[in-house]
């Protein structure tokens, strides 16, 4: 029995492990640079993007994010082509988009709210009011939650997500580094930079 549990705690170590993060911090340093390639390309507030991602998917640890690389709670609707999994939500057993990386959940997001009538009034926004944006979502039924536009503000300001609105894709992992400059001891995140010029930030730090 003991060898058992000891089996069944060290595969879900190592799952855990494999996903690369374990708190909301670790979320942002994961995909902070995503949520900021995808406001250059659809002009959606990064603060916005990383603030519904922890919201949806609980830091990256629910079931549709860890299954599913689904981080944002996109359901199939009517034209969806690709796989798809079973998940209780608003309604029992409901249809949710699975994608093969993360990275295209953030992308069919912005698809999602760029190309439904219902969002349009959102690109109207000043893209740096991230408050705006989230009273913006809420009114547009993006979420049912009374609360969901002053929650999203309150990841925001809490893990100071507005940086992330103020960057480009080229200076955003040393956004993140600023943000957390104990990631400068973390070789998976470094080997990210180009040397010189992570030395280069380091040294004027």
């Amino acid at each position: 029995m003991k060898r058992l549990f000891l089996s069944i705690s060290l595969l879900v170590l190592s799952k855990f492990s494999a996903q690369g993060w374990a708190t909301e911090d670790q979320y942002i340093q994961r995909f902070a640079k995503y949520a900021v390639e995808e406001m250059e390309k659809y002009k959606i507030p990064a603060s916005i993007t990383l603030a519904q991602g922890l919201l949806e998917t609980g830091g990256g640890q629910s079931r549709l994010a860890q299954e599913g690389k689904n981080h944002f709670g996109i359901k199939c609707k009517e034209d969806w082509t690709g796989k798809t999994m079973k998940h209780t939500d608003d309604a029992p057993n409901e249809c949710f988009r699975v994608y093969d990386d993360p990275r295209q959940s953030y992308e069919d997001h912005s698809i999602f709210l760029s190309t439904r009538k219902y969002y349009a009034n959102l690109f109207k926004l000043d893209m740096k009011d991230y408050r705006a944006w989230a009273h913006g979502l809420k009114k547009a039924g993006y979420a049912t939650n009374p609360r969901y536009a002053s929650i999203l503000i309150t990841k925001i300001e809490k893990y100071k997500l507005y940086e992330y609105d103020n960057t480009n894709s080229n200076e955003v992992l040393y956004a993140v580094l600023k943000m957390y400059p104990d990631l400068k001891d973390d070789r998976t995140f470094m080997a990210q930079l180009e040397p010189s010029k992570a030395t280069k930030k380091l040294k004027n730090r």
